[in-house]
């Protein structure tokens, strides 16, 4: 099963030496989930071979510009291009208000259905469907902001199909294999499953921290996670701007990763005051050294 993430935007406030503000990708079985849209995201969707007709879910942090002023774009584009098929968008309450008010100025009526669900402080689960949940993560910030929590589902057993050929065992049988079911013989000799099918892979998970200052309140929720996105605006000799502005700086991000358990740390949100990134990657991997950075138009396979 696919589940992999790319990047689209990781500067912070501005777009600053080719760095686009936030905006990712996450590729889970072949069904796309945005994760942010500044502006300038359609032109990186572009650069990157990202498919607009392909997402089907887009979650908004919070409603700072750098994080949602390419969305209402986006759904005109989507309009434009003929989607028909309903778009389901997360975020914070007031984003209906502000899509609509967009929308009904420029005499638009999308010609799909736009599923809106708000987002509130606590946790919760948004959506749950067959490959993933998604648990929102109470952030701290200076307006409502949340991260997203993706687990993917627990896969069905994997069948072991040469043994099953050998043993002529019926192709209807094999849904029942794969949920766990021995089976039974012609002459009543049964089969234990576990020599039948092995078990999937264990469920991978990601957990995106979107603009936040560190607080370990959250740290709980997102333990333990295969790859964890955490804002790393500030190297930590700003540490006292990061207070100010409620931010995390690339040090605190690293000790998040390794207090929680993650298996690898990905930072992002830069400052534009930084042209280039190493300092930054250098001062995470002195604490957490799986870190990697979120550079725009890579594609991170998560559980790798």
């Amino acid at each position: 099963m696919k589940f992999e993430l790319t990047i689209l935007g990781s500067s912070s406030a501005t777009p600053i030496f080719n760095r686009n503000p936030t905006s990712q990708v996450l590729n889970i079985n072949e069904r796309l989930y945005m994760i942010d849209c500044a502006e300038g995201t359609q032109q990186q969707m572009l650069r990157f071979d990202v498919k607009g007709s392909r997402i089907d879910h887009i979650f908004i942090s919070h409603l700072h510009g750098d994080h949602y002023l390419g969305l209402v774009g986006l759904l005109s584009s989507m309009h434009l291009n003929g989607r028909s098929k309903p778009l389901y968008l997360y975020g914070p309450p007031h984003l209906k208000e502000i899509v609509e008010l967009q929308l009904t100025y420029s005499d638009t009526v999308l010609q799909y259905n736009l599923e809106f669900k708000p987002t509130t402080p606590d946790k919760e689960v948004i959506l749950d469907n067959h490959d993933v949940t998604v648990e929102t993560i109470p952030l701290f910030h200076g307006i409502a902001c949340t991260g997203f929590l993706f687990r993917e589902k627990k896969r069905l057993r994997k069948l072991l199909k040469e043994k099953l050929e050998r043993l002529k065992i019926p192709v209807e049988y094999y849904s029942a294999l794969k949920k766990g079911a021995d089976y039974t013989t012609a002459d009543g000799t049964v089969l234990k499953n576990d020599t039948l099918t092995v078990d999937s892979d264990d469920p991978k998970s990601y957990a995106y921290c979107s603009d936040t200052m560190y607080n370990e309140a959250y740290f709980k929720q997102i333990s333990n996670v295969t790859l964890l996105y955490h804002e790393a605006t500030f190297l930590n000799n700003m540490l006292e701007r990061a207070l100010d502005t409620q931010h995390t700086t690339a040090l605190q991000a690293a000790e998040v990763a390794l207090k929680t358990g993650a298996q690898k740390l990905l930072i992002g949100h830069f400052s534009a005051r930084y042209k280039t990134l190493n300092e930054l990657l250098d001062e995470a991997r002195s604490v957490f050294p799986e870190t990697e950075l979120a550079i725009e138009g890579k594609t991170f396979i998560i559980g790798e």
